[in-house]
């Protein structure tokens, strides 16, 4: 009897493209990305990695779980609110249906009673105005290095920006503040020292070259001992009297004083204090997407929105769209979770300790981003096996705990509520990977 080659019995092409489920697959995916699984399904077989009756089941799997993105959902369990690496803040429910709403047409740039063109974003100009009082104007470009990039550009391009020596930070992945002011044609002009600068040093500096003097919040990091700094209110009257703009980056974006986070600074006080301008992110500590915000006297943030380069950085319908929602909505998951009830967390813990047998262990949380350094979010934990934390990262649902001193630590901080189940099966999922039943002999 003549031997058929088994990889002569591999579905073709043409036959696993018109299975229904695949048609089907073709409302949230492309024909590239359908083509693509089924030429991976059949390369298995053709490996002898799958036997040819396997293909479509495979297949078929395949493009069931592909979603159009490659990004995936993952919980939270470090205890810090503001993770870089897993996109900083997440947005509340009503700034998800506000992205929604503005996912078609939507009227971004016009005004439906008129039929003309109008100030774009000012919904999410007003919100602004109404959160923050103390600002005559505001505009939102796509984060807050574009917003300080913007600011120096329009107002220094040329000419110097006044900024102390103990101010010139490097924030994230490595992006240097003198390097991106530079970077707009501005000349620093550099004044006191690492630990100490004092008003007559920003006196001397002030010029005819002057564009503006740069007050940068030191956000993600501290120094103590023999220092000194020059509050904005001292300074405002010095850069007033010489027709000076003073900008202040707050990095944070906290629009109001919060009493949890005694020292992080705010734009309503920065303003209320003298400056002119001031420079928030979005999705820090006002808990909202990614954008910058520029907050200040509405001459100059009219000479901000005219500059061209506003252009090229102003934030989309979506950002917006977000922004908008999140200020006048309801308390943000980031404020929540800064916030959490002491209690409420300890019972959350507690429980999921007896289910699972493990020890709870006390635990400090930490608000991330650049925000508030060295300040602790008391709270618990979960001590787990070191060796789970591989496996619940790479479980579904994705869960990301806290790796310290030989232990995996779940911290529920920044977990919904409604996800503690959630959690417990993915600890239960990532024991039974290890082919053990108790946490306790996973070590």
């Amino acid at each position: 009897m003549e031997h058929v080659d088994p990889r002569r019995r591999i579905p073709r092409t043409d036959d696993l493209l018109a299975l229904p489920a695949v048609g089907a697959a073709r409302k949230r995916l492309s024909e590239g990305v359908i083509r693509d699984l089924v030429r991976q399904a059949q390369g298995q077989a053709r490996r002898g990695e799958l036997a040819p009756d396997q293909v479509e089941p495979v297949l078929l799997a395949a493009v069931a779980a592909r979603t159009a993105t490659t990004l995936r959902p993952v919980l939270n369990a470090t205890g810090v609110v503001i993770h870089t690496n897993l996109g900083r803040a997440p947005l509340s429910a009503c700034a998800v249906e506000a992205l929604i709403a503005a996912s078609g047409y939507v009227d971004v740039e016009l005004d439906l009673a008129t039929g003309s063109r109008s100030r774009r974003g000012a919904g999410a100009r007003a919100a602004l105005l109404a959160a923050c009082p103390a600002a005559e104007d505001a505009l939102v470009v796509n984060n807050g290095a574009a917003a300080l990039v913007l600011a120096t550009t329009a107002l220094a391009a040329g000419r110097e920006v006044v900024v102390s020596r103990g101010e010139l930070v490097e924030i994230g992945a490595g992006f240097r503040l003198p390097d991106l002011i530079e970077s707009t044609g501005a000349r620093l002009h550099e004044v006191g020292t690492t630990n100490r600068t004092h008003l007559r040093d920003y006196a001397n500096a002030l010029g005819p070259d002057t564009g503006c003097v740069l007050k940068v919040h030191p956000s993600n990091f501290r120094v103590d001992g023999f220092t000194s700094a020059v509050p904005l209110g001292e300074l405002s009257p010095l850069t007033a009297a010489h027709g000076v703009a003073l900008v202040a980056d707050l990095g944070s974006g906290l629009l109001a004083p919060d009493p949890h986070l005694p020292e992080e600074p705010d734009a309503a006080t920065a303003l209320a204090n003298g400056a002119d301008v001031v420079i928030a992110s979005g999705d820090k500590l006002l808990g909202g997407p990614q954008a910058g915000l520029l907050l200040g006297r509405a001459e100059i943030i009219t000479r901000l929105s005219r500059h061209p380069l506003a252009r090229a950085l102003r934030a989309d319908k979506l950002a917006l769209a977000a922004l908008e929602a999140t200020v006048a909505g309801g308390p943000s998951p980031v404020v929540r979770a800064l916030h959490a009830d002491a209690g409420q967390l300890r019972r959350r813990t507690d429980k999921l300790a007896q289910a699972l047998g493990v020890p709870v262990v006390s635990h400090d949380g930490r608000v991330g981003g650049g925000g508030a350094p060295g300040v602790p979010l008391p709270g618990w934990a979960l001590r787990l096996p070191e060796g789970l934390a591989g496996h619940l990262r790479t479980g579904d649902p994705a869960v990301l705990p806290r790796v310290h001193d030989g232990s995996c630590l779940i911290d529920l901080r920044c977990v919904p509520p409604l996800d503690d189940e959630r959690i417990l099966d993915a600890v239960r999922q990532a024991l039974a990977t290890l082919g053990v039943a108790d946490a306790g002999k996973a070590g």
